[in-house]
Parts: structure tokens; sequence; C-alpha cells
């Protein structure tokens, strides 16, 4: 049985699905901040093993709550000075336009080969990750702009790329993640670790401040749309809010390659929910 807009609102203040919800919005934000992807690969499974809801009453709520975590990651990020603000802002000034195509362009593309053509494409880069940790694809193009800064613990990161295949990916990982509902650090971790030689944890932060600028369009539109649920974002928001503090503290804690581990772990998992979607 589907569940209407009305009856997913629902939730009682002391029940037990708004404390599964909170819980299930920290998970969330917890683990979608340590890898820089966003939390919307946990959140949508468990909302609809629980409310069995219209698809896009559940992407609506979950783009909303990615929103807040991604804020919340971000503000984290940003005290420990691991966020290249100006390479996020270039590559989240083509995400937005990308993510609006592909949302225009969703019912045509939203066939099964598609998922399971991604799904592989997915788990190819995670076995990659998994084997090769740390190895950047060197001089994959001639680069057009180096980057340098200190973090606040005074460790400084150096790397060049080319930007305007950054921006490029960019505006797939826009089309590709509005097309299919996930977020789009999928492919925009990945690429900015093994093609454009950004350092991982550099990759995380920024990954995580490029999703808060393009989840705002979409949160927005779906806002517009009428699809998200409000009562049921309430009590995912501060759990995603809290896990995405606590998450972010926890990943300038880990090595390099164990975080790039966590992001293949984690990138499989999101194949397989495409591949049998």
């Amino acid at each position: 049985m589907k569940y209407s807009q009305g009856e997913m609102n629902g939730v009682d203040v002391f029940s037990l699905d708004s404390l599964w919800l909170f819980l299930i919005g920290g998970l969330a934000g917890f683990a979608g901040s340590i890898v820089g992807l966003g939390g919307g690969f946990i959140m949508i499974p468990f909302l609809i093993f629980l409310f069995d809801a219209e698809p896009e009453l559940i992407i609506g709520t979950s783009m909303a709550v990615l929103f807040v975590n991604s804020i919340s990651s971000t503000l984290a990020y940003s005290r420990q000075k691991k966020i290249d603000f100006q390479s996020g802002a270039w590559f989240a000034l083509l995400m937005v336009p990308g993510s609006i195509v592909g949302a225009m362009l969703a019912e045509a593309f939203s066939g099964k080969i598609f998922y399971v053509v991604f799904g592989l494409f997915l788990m190819a880069v995670s076995i990659f990750l998994l084997v090769k940790p740390n190895q950047p694809v060197r001089n994959f193009l001639p680069a057009t702009v180096t980057r340098e800064f200190t973090d606040a613990k005074g460790e400084t990161f150096t790397y060049s790329f080319h930007r305007g295949f950054g921006m490029a990916v960019s505006f797939l990982t826009g089309f590709v993640s509005s097309l299919l509902g996930i977020g789009g650090g999928s492919i925009m971790v990945p690429t900015m670790v093994l093609l454009l030689s950004f350092p991982p944890h550099i990759a995380t932060a920024t990954s995580m401040f490029t999703i808060m600028l393009s989840s705002l369009v979409g949160t927005i539109s779906h806002i517009a749309l009428g699809n998200v649920v409000w009562m049921q974002a309430l009590y995912l928001a501060p759990g995603a809010f809290l896990g995405g503090q606590l998450g972010a503290r926890v990943a300038a804690k880990l090595p390099a390659k164990t975080i790039l581990r966590i992001l293949a772990v984690t990138l499989i998992l999101v194949a397989i929910r495409l591949i049998f979607k």
C-alpha cells in the first residue's frame, strides 16, 4: 500500500516512527559526510521500507534533508579548512543546470538498462579504488589551474587539474543525480581523486560543499512541486545535521586510504541498489 502526502505527514511527536526517522537521518548524515556522497543512498531505501509512499514524495523529502546534511557537513569541514571553495563553486556552476536537465529528461531515460549500466560503472570504479587506492591517473589532461592552501592542522595541500574537465563532469554529475535520485558525490568524489588529483580529504569536503549548492536548487524545485513531506523532514533533518557534524569529525581522523576504501564499499552498495532497482 502506498501512502499519500497527508498520510505520511501523520507522524506523532513521540511515536516509534519519529524515533526511526531521527535515527535514519543521523545514519545518513554520518555516512554521507564521511565519504562526501550525501546521505540519500541510505535514506531513500529506509524510507521506502518504512513508508511505502509515492517515489516523488520520498525523493523530494530526501533531497530536502540532504540539503540540511550538506550544510552541516560544510560547516564542519569549513572549520577544518579542508574545502576548496573556489573549485567547488566552479563545479556547482554546471552541476545545477545539469540537475535541471536531468529532471526534465528523467522519464525518457529511466529504463532498467540504464540503471544496470550505471550500476556496473560504479562497481568498476569501486574495484579500482580498492585495488589502487590513492593513485590518481596522472596527466589525464594538461592542468589549467593549481590550488594550494593549508588546513586548520597546518597541513599544506598542493594539486593541479584541468578545470574545464572538472566542470564538464559536474554537469554530468548533476544530470545523473537528478535522473537517478542519488547523491552526485558518487561520481564527483572518484573523479576528483582519480582524474583531478584532489587529495581524498579535500575531495570529500569539497564534494559536500558542492552538493550543498546544487541540492538547494533541487530542494526548491521539489518544494514547488509539493514533494516534500514536512513532518517527515522535521525528524530526519535534526538527525542528519548531527550526523553530518560527527561524520566530518571522524573523517578528519581517518587516513586517506581508509576514506577511499569506505568510499569504494559505499559505491558498491549504491551500485547494487541501482542494478536491482
